[in-house]
């Protein structure tokens, strides 16, 4: 239990790479970079499936949710970094470092929802093909997206109000790049029983049970294909869900090295790493993961040069 130096908190200061200050302007032209290239792909992704009604299908809903979420995850993480590396500004009020605190969980849950709802998506695709169209209509796929940014925005609130409680150590320096709650739990001088309880159980809500159901999706979608005796017919339905499976892999892996490691690698350094690959190299890599292994994307994209010439 931590019980000293309690101070009424106005706001932190946020240390970003200012350990590495002689790369400044290196780190400045790469964060910038990546912002724009994840921003500027997932929005053109979204405007392909928006405009092509080749691409109106319920799978294509999902992916312009991720697209989406994505952008809104990006641009809530990486504002106070850009900030700090362009202005100079480290100073972050407490409310904004809440709401910000607040948005990235809240994004970060609904991504895990939405994933699982994809997964289901491929389920229904691979295993009843004949009762896709009644299963995944465009109200139950509507509905799914729906429910993910609403369990998003439920999940993250009890952890966000009862951190937004706590005192903080007079130590108001956050060395990372955007209000991380495991930072904002180490300078807390507050009891965190509550809160321990919380974490478990959103834990279990948020990415155990979003993950079992994925693996069980999964499951049943490997048996399935494994019974097509035709291995072209093999190939084409495993391509179906492939790219999916990549990015979810991708996803688990990242959060499993971000919040998961031993406590003898924790480090600021790789916080802040792991941090950069989930908030921009994923939201980067996933339209062209699925615009690379899809053939009706591909088809789209080539619709739009030829229109273009």
């Amino acid at each position: 239990m931590k019980m000293e130096n309690k101070t009424v908190t106005t706001g932190f200061t946020l240390l970003g790479f200012s350990e590495y200050s002689h790369q400044q302007v290196l780190i400045s032209i790469m964060v910038l970079l990546a912002f724009f290239i994840s921003v500027l792909g997932n929005f053109g992704f979204l405007m392909l499936m928006f405009f092509d009604h080749h691409l109106h299908k319920p799978m294509y809903f999902f992916l312009s949710s991720l697209s989406f979420l994505d952008i809104c995850n990006t641009t809530v993480t990486l504002s106070t970094l850009l900030d700090n590396l362009f202005t100079g500004n480290t100073y972050i009020s407490f409310s904004l470092c809440m709401t910000q605190l607040y948005l990235f969980m809240s994004f970060e849950a609904a991504e895990f929802v939405l994933l699982t709802a994809m997964a289901y998506d491929r389920y229904v695709a691979i295993c009843h093909p004949l009762r896709y169209a009644f299963m995944m209509d465009t109200k139950i796929c509507s509905s799914l997206i729906v429910a993910s940014w609403i369990a998003g925005a439920l999940d993250a609130l009890p952890i966000q109000v009862s951190i937004s409680q706590f005192s903080f150590c007079s130590f108001h320096q956050i060395n990372h790049f955007f209000c991380d709650p495991n930072v904002l739990i180490k300078l807390s001088c507050s009891d965190l029983y509550i809160l321990e309880i919380l974490i478990i159980i959103e834990g279990i809500v948020a990415t155990v049970l979003p993950c079992t159901l994925t693996l069980v999706s999964y499951t049943c979608i490997i048996k399935s294909i494994l019974k097509i005796r035709s291995t072209e017919s093999r190939s084409k339905a495993f391509s179906t869900c492939s790219s999916h499976l990549i990015v979810v892999i991708i996803f688990y892996v990242t959060l499993t090295c971000m919040y998961m490691r031993p406590p003898s690698l924790y480090s600021p350094g790789l916080d802040k790493l792991f941090s950069l690959l989930y908030t921009v190299l994923i939201p980067m890599l996933n339209p062209i993961i699925y615009s690379l292994r899809n053939q009706e994307v591909k088809n789209a994209v080539r619709k739009v040069r030829f229109r273009k010439q």
